[in-house]
């Protein structure tokens, strides 16, 4: 991992991020050509992979590649009878920018972690402790003893999901969080937005403030991430035209407000899903991770606590993941992806990092195809020069 530097008045320091060139980052300009352009084909042709698309990669403090591509908002609405989206009319439709907000979804999961390794490396949170003793009123879990580090590596054996977008209330929504119990065994890996859910209410009752208030306190104002919140976010980026039957609630054309259907049952603040940001500011996050928890003077996490997180299997983050990660997966690499379309990789062997957004739901959610983002990663991969070389 890039070493943090020892800045003035003893405070860990990092260089924050800069456009650069290709050559200042280390980097191979023939291959991140490749990567832009593949990026700027991925809204073309009849069947498009995204309406449109952000990205941002580099390597050290540099941003070396950029692109924006297609449209933050492209259509009016989704037509069952054809299977095709409502094209507005050109001047009707918006363009994506540098700074469009994207509904992160999944990467929601990657804040609410970092906020739980905060806890742990303050000593107030126990990782191998169990999830009753901070909320016994969620009987499930503490009966099954699951325990913090289960939630963190989703290992917990809670199922995927809850239908929580179907309860009358939230009481009644919160009454079937405390009574889900484990349907696999525990220590098996099952990737499940419950174990997040569950994660965010243990942080909320030890800390005694709720989920958006720990992530703004402690991760995305010391950062200067002024473009992550919860939403709504009206100038989002658009995704779904939401209606059953292929999704699970009757809401229309979404946009700025939160897609996953649970997290908008829940109020939009959620542990799963709910923020939104930019690529400039995901790119932030990245460079903190890289740079052992600290930006500028800024500091979220200790060293050794962002190696833990970042450490297969990873807490909340995934590890050396070739089907979103390509060939940057094998030595380390960490991220996460969203789906709506979002995913980041940090690579701490290359110190490098992508950050490629997109509204791959718009106008309706199709079955999930990662080929781009692991396409991405690898060009990213063999534009690294390796350190020493001519």
């Amino acid at each position: 991992m890039a070493a943090a530097r020892r800045g003035g008045a003893g405070k860990l320091s990092t260089p924050r991020l800069r456009p650069g060139t290709p050559e200042r980052a280390g980097l191979d300009a023939a291959h991140l050509a490749d990567l832009v352009r593949d990026v700027r084909l991925l809204p073309e042709g009849e069947h498009p992979w995204c309406a449109g698309a952000v990205l941002l990669a580099g390597r050290g403090p540099v941003i070396a590649a950029e692109a924006v591509c297609g449209w933050a908002v492209r259509y009016s609405a989704y037509d069952e009878r054809t299977d095709r989206g409502v094209e507005l009319p050109p001047a009707a439709r918006v363009p994506m920018a540098p700074d469009t907000p994207f509904d992160l979804a999944s990467l929601t999961k990657l804040f609410t972690s970092i906020a739980a390794v905060q806890q742990i490396e303050r000593g107030t949170l126990g990782i191998d402790a169990r999830v009753g003793a901070y909320v016994p009123e969620f009987t499930a879990a503490a009966e099954h003893g699951i325990t913090v580090r289960q939630l963190l590596t989703h290992t917990s054996g809670l199922r995927p999901e809850l239908p929580l977008y179907d309860a009358p209330d939230q009481a009644a929504r919160i009454a079937a969080l405390r009574a889900e119990r484990p349907s696999s065994e525990p220590g098996e890996h099952r990737y499940s937005d419950l174990n997040m859910l569950l994660l965010q209410h243990v942080l909320e009752r030890l800390t005694g403030r709720p989920l958006d208030v720990l992530i703004r306190d402690g991760i995305t104002r010391p950062l200067g991430m002024t473009a992550t919140s919860f939403g709504p976010r009206p100038g989002a980026a658009a995704t779904e035209d939401q209606g059953r039957p292929w999704a699970k609630a009757e809401r229309g054309m979404l946009r700025g407000e939160v897609h996953d259907e649970n997290a908008w049952a829940l109020g939009g603040v959620a542990g799963h899903a709910g923020l939104f940001s930019t690529a400039p500011d995901l790119a932030i996050l990245c460079r903190t991770l890289l740079g052992g928890g600290s930006y500028g003077t800024a500091r979220i996490l200790g060293p050794d606590f962002v190696d833990l997180m970042l450490a297969a299997p990873g807490l909340g983050f995934a590890v050396d993941q070739p089907w979103f990660m390509g060939e940057l997966a094998g030595h380390g690499a960490a991220g996460h992806t969203g789906f709506t379309g979002t995913s980041l990789v940090v690579d701490p062997a290359t110190d490098t990092f992508l950050v490629l957004l997109a509204n791959t739901v718009h106008p309706r959610r199709r079955p999930a195809d990662s080929a781009p983002r692991a396409a991405a990663a690898t060009r990213l991969a063999r534009a690294v020069i390796p350190l020493g070389a001519p």
